[in-house]
């Protein structure tokens, strides 16, 4: 009995898996970095921490907050914005109420009760989303010209939001476009596929592991060849 090192042709075979465990790697490598950027650099989970955007969003509720530049916000959006004077170094979750140019007053309708309305450019607002139906209930009144470049924000608890309402004084209360980090997005399309995509990689980086080890582990296990006769 002989003893022979990779067997008759295992050497080019066991070669051959080292090579595809490697391209295996190096693509799993490519999918898994390329998906955490783009992640990264277009989304942030945030989580809720305080009662300001009730009932839309509660304390605890993950939101996926996509990264936009204030020239991409709407009327309506909830933007995740950055404001350290006002609050520190929180980061904050409020619904876009006025852009620049606009003008916000409040209110009509009876205060304090599901009549009260936003007024905004002169037409007063529908806004289903507001907690009880109150559209200020603090009994301030307040008429802002929207800055060019500036947001004017409110929490969807009107009654327990610290909004532009309570920085009035400071260009009326509104927020500056370059303060948003992104606005909070329902369409999980793109993130769901990159994650998907990383997943796939970390997958393909775990298959091209054991590849490259089960062929470095036959390469150097020695293997048996029966010659004939078997006794010479």
């Amino acid at each position: 009995m002989l003893r022979v090192w990779g067997g008759i042709g295992g050497v080019d075979e066991i070669r051959r898996v080292m090579v595809a465990g490697w391209l295996v790697g190096v693509l799993g490598a490519v999918l898994v970095i390329t998906s955490l950027l783009s992640l990264r650099a277009g989304y942030k989970l945030v989580t809720v921490q305080g009662e300001s955007m009730t009932p839309t969003y509660g304390v605890g509720d993950p939101v996926v907050v996509e990264r936009v530049g204030a020239e991409e916000v709407r009327r309506g959006d909830v933007v995740l914005y950055r404001v350290p004077e006002r609050y520190q170094d929180a980061h904050v979750l409020q619904r876009v109420v006025g852009l620049g140019g606009d003008r916000v007053v409040c209110c009509a309708g009876a205060a304090g009760t599901d009549k009260e309305r936003i007024v905004r450019n002169g037409a007063p607002l529908v806004e289903p989303y507001v907690r009880g139906g109150i559209a200020d209930g603090t009994h301030r009144p307040y008429d802002v010209r929207v800055p060019e470049g500036r947001l004017f924000v409110l929490g969807d608890y009107r009654l327990n939001a610290r909004d532009s309402r309570a920085f009035v004084s400071d260009h009326g209360g509104t927020v500056p476009g370059s303060a948003v980090v992104g606005r909070v997005t329902g369409d999980y399309v793109v993130p769901v596929l990159l994650a998907l995509l990383l997943l796939v990689g970390v997958l393909l980086l775990f298959g091209a592991a054991l590849l490259v080890a089960g062929a470095r582990d036959v390469r150097r296990r020695p293997s048996t060849m029966r010659l004939w006769p078997e006794h010479f």
